[in-house]
């Protein structure tokens, strides 16, 4: 979702705190489980919580293009997006976006707000996804920005990078890159009819 539909989350946060460690993302950093922890101590010691998080995606929108990029989608393919984000950050954005079926992880929250945990849906959820797709007997397409994406677009039967940094593209260059949602949609024809 994020880089594809909806700006980083996290750069924004950054961007708004003027905390250049939240900079990073699965595009710097593949291993998830580091980013977080990673993300939760600096939040622990900047004293920042989930309102102030809120509060810099409420001012969100989608990428230009997402939004009409994601009906073009839906009125040729069923679409689910699968997200490393959290329910907690999604809702203002999937608004934007009409609602679409999204699966991602769960935040702790405690009653001041403090963001003490994050739960995974479950470890690699996104290829773990495009396995169960495939066993209810889905072909699946799919496209992805980052490092944390790369699995499922192999586990997929088509994978597609949308604007990914140049570190990706060199370590994966199976995936064809699309830097526009025109090309992105020539790929998902594309791939349609393979």
């Amino acid at each position: 979702m994020e880089g594809v539909l909806v700006p980083e989350i996290w750069i924004n946060v950054a961007e708004r705190t003027g905390i250049e460690e939240l900079r990073a993302t699965t595009r710097d950093i593949p291993d998830y489980d580091v980013l977080m922890k990673q993300r939760l101590r600096i939040l622990e010691e900047q004293g920042l919580g989930l309102p102030q998080i809120q509060e810099v995606i409420d001012g969100m929108g989608p990428l230009e293009g997402a939004r009409e990029f994601l009906h073009w989608l839906k009125e040729r393919f069923q679409v689910v997006i699968l997200s490393d984000t959290f329910y907690d950050f999604a809702a203002p954005l999937m608004r934007q976006l009409d609602y679409p079926t999204l699966f991602c992880h769960r935040l702790s929250v405690d009653a001041e707000g403090k963001i003490t945990d994050y739960q995974l849906r479950m470890p690699d959820q996104k290829r773990e996804a495009v396995k169960g797709f495939h066993a209810l007997k889905f072909r699946v397409i799919a496209a992805g920005d980052s490092y944390n994406d790369t699995t499922m677009l192999s586990e997929a039967d088509a994978g597609i990078l949308f604007q990914p940094p140049d570190n990706v593209i060199e370590e994966f260059p199976q995936f064809p890159v699309t830097r526009t949602y025109e090309e992105l949609q020539a790929e998902f024809l594309a791939a349609s009819v393979r």
